[in-house]
């Protein structure tokens, strides 16, 4: 990835409890764009682009000191929105009926054509996507608006993401919009591989392999 210059004015901070709608539409505007946005999500801030966006995404991986080949997930509106992006199985389609919104993140094979850059993939495989639909409502509607957005922890890469919007927002280089929804102190999602049968957990979040198993799911312990 090309370096950016990394900005130094301070953030725009939105409080999305008192202007939920405006704070939608702020990011919304931004993200088309073609800037970068921190969002709260019911688990960690996230910092977002555009999943079509190349340029918009390169900033993502260049203010968190990301490597290319770590692809970052995508969130989305509803199933449907997943569906456009994937080619998916019954094991996801169980999986969203029982979870989604939730913290769960299902790795999938990506559709030909999906017009999506998540970073620089291996030759040597098949292209994926990490998809979640998060369980929260302003995440969900800025999805609906700009479509499939590239997201991940608001954080320099390695680094513990902070739990406030500013503080997120300050340490990925700041001159960012920062929707602020409280504090985000949750558990970072279960990332599940379903490229394999059975499945199997690339990242341990609060969704264990009993609750994937309650969903019919069952994953390689």
């Amino acid at each position: 990835m090309n370096g950016l210059p990394m900005e130094r004015r301070p953030s725009e901070v939105l409080d999305a409890s008192t202007d939920p709608a405006g704070a939608v539409a702020a990011a919304v505007d931004r993200l088309r764009a073609g800037g970068v946005v921190v969002l709260p999500t019911e688990t960690v801030y996230g910092v977002a682009a555009v999943a079509t966006d190349p340029d918009a995404v390169e900033e993502v991986f260049v203010r968190k000191g990301r490597p290319a080949e770590r692809l970052v997930a995508v969130l989305v509106a509803d199933v449907d929105q997943a569906r456009s992006l994937a080619e998916v199985d019954e094991r996801f389609e169980r999986l969203a009926a029982a979870v989604w919104p939730g913290p769960l993140t299902m790795v999938v094979p990506r559709r030909p054509g999906a017009g999506l850059t998540l970073g620089l993939a291996a030759d040597d495989g098949p292209a994926t996507v990490g998809i979640r639909c998060p369980d929260h409502d302003l995440v969900r509607a800025i999805a609906a608006a700009v479509g499939p957005i590239a997201t991940t922890s608001a954080n320099r890469s390695g680094e513990a993401t902070p739990a406030d919007a500013a503080s997120a927002a300050a340490v990925l280089g700041g001159g960012l919009l920062a929707v602020d929804g409280g504090p985000c102190t949750g558990v970072p999602s279960t990332v599940l591989d379903l490229t394999v049968d059975p499945a199997r957990i690339l990242r341990l979040g609060s969704l264990g392999p009993d609750d994937l198993a309650a969903a019919g799911v069952w994953v390689d312990r």
